[in-house]
Parts: C-alpha cells; sequence; structure tokens
C-alpha cells in the first residue's frame, strides 16, 4: 500500500479540523448550541492541539516506510486514533440521527481506520522508482 496518500491526507485532515477546533472553540459550541462555558471551550482548544500535533507526526512521516514493524507505533497510534474515533462518531449518530455532521465525520474515519489497519498489520512494499 501506498502509505504517502494515506499519511499525507490524514495530516491533512487533521490539521484542518485541529485548526478549526483550536481557534474557534467558541463558534464550534454555539453553532451546536452548547453555551461556550471556560471547561469545554478548554477542551477543544486541547483537542485541537492533540490533532495538530498528530496531523504533524504524520506529515513528517510520509515518506517513510510504514507498516509490519517499520515505524510501528506511527502506525499503532493512527490506527487507535481512527478507529476508536469511528466508533464513537457511529455510536453518536445511531444516538443523534438528526445530526448528518455525525455520519460524514463517521465515515472518514472509517476509511482512515482502515487504512491504518491494513499499514499496521500487513508487511509494506516498498516501491521501487529507480527500478520498476
Amino acid at each position: 500500500m501506498n502509505t504517502k496518500l494515506l499519511m499525507s491526507s490524514s495530516a491533512i485532515v487533521m490539521g484542518v479540523l485541529g485548526i478549526s477546533v483550536s481557534f474557534l472553540p467558541q463558534e464550534i459550541l454555539r453553532s451546536e448550541g452548547i453555551e461556550p462555558a471556560v471547561l469545554p471551550v478548554l477542551l477543544l482548544q486541547i483537542l485541537g492541539a492533540l490533532l495538530m500535533a498528530f496531523a504533524m507526526v504524520n506529515w513528517m512521516a510520509k515518506d517513510i516506510l510504514i507498516g509490519g514493524i517499520y515505524s510501528r507505533p506511527v502506525a499503532v497510534g493512527n490506527f487507535m486514533h481512527f478507529m476508536v474515533g469511528a466508533l464513537a462518531l457511529i455510536k453518536g449518530a445511531f444516538k443523534n440521527p438528526d445530526m448528518p455532521v455525525l455520519w460524514a465525520a463517521g465515515v472518514i474515519y472509517i476509511v482512515f481506520a482502515v487504512g491504518f489497519a491494513i499499514v499496521l498489520f500487513f508487511h509494506p512494499t516498498k516501491i521501487n522508482i529507480d527500478n520498476p
């Protein structure tokens, strides 16, 4: 599997989400009908910092061989993030079927979870550009 596309796309998605959540927490809370108190705003900003950090790890690791035993911590961390996130989003979507954003985010997370599962549990293939 070409991990460069997976790592780059996940970095972009997490980076955009992280920047949005870090710098617009009050607006996000208000759009969902939640009063932007101190604790929810702080938690969203910390979540944004976490997402931006993960995005930077993925962006900086996009050119290295990932899978099997190679860069296993990067693969495990991404798989856990996207798998647990997908489960939480889909559970939330079933409990709140009137919120299509949960379904959309859940599908995106499932796609990344499957991609990182393939990277994590299967031996990587190195593409040799010099000698096709």
